[in-house]
């Protein structure tokens, strides 16, 4: 009978209005952070929904407290331009606009 992999620990975070599964050593692209921030910058996430770490998993109502995971800052950038398009056959109407997202690169770095 093999042996089962121990599993890399991660935890699930909230940022945005979003949920992101992170383990160390991940790149995430996450809704541009507030604020003014350097490449190298610490960027401390403190809504923490879930921690598991190949033994253990703990499960938040709704946050663990005390829970935190780091990342470092890598930049911010603007996603792929989304085109929207209003169009009314017949009646010679069309609206075209465009809508570039900004969002921060952070790199995660421990999870505490």
């Amino acid at each position: 009978m093999a042996k089962k992999a121990v599993q890399d620990e991660f935890a699930v975070i909230t940022t945005g209005g979003k949920q992101y599964k992170v383990a160390v050593g991940d790149t995430i692209t996450v809704e541009k952070l507030p604020g003014e921030h350097k490449v190298g910058d610490t960027v401390v996430f403190d809504k923490v929904l879930l921690v598991d770490n190949g033994v253990d998993t703990t499960i938040g109502m709704p946050y663990i407290t005390g829970a935190k995971v780091e990342g470092s800052f890598k930049g911010n950038g603007r996603a792929q331009k989304v085109l929207v398009v209003k169009y009314k056959a017949k009646s010679r109407y069309l609206k075209r606009n465009g809508h570039r997202q900004p969002f921060s690169k952070i790199e995660i770095t421990s999870i505490k």
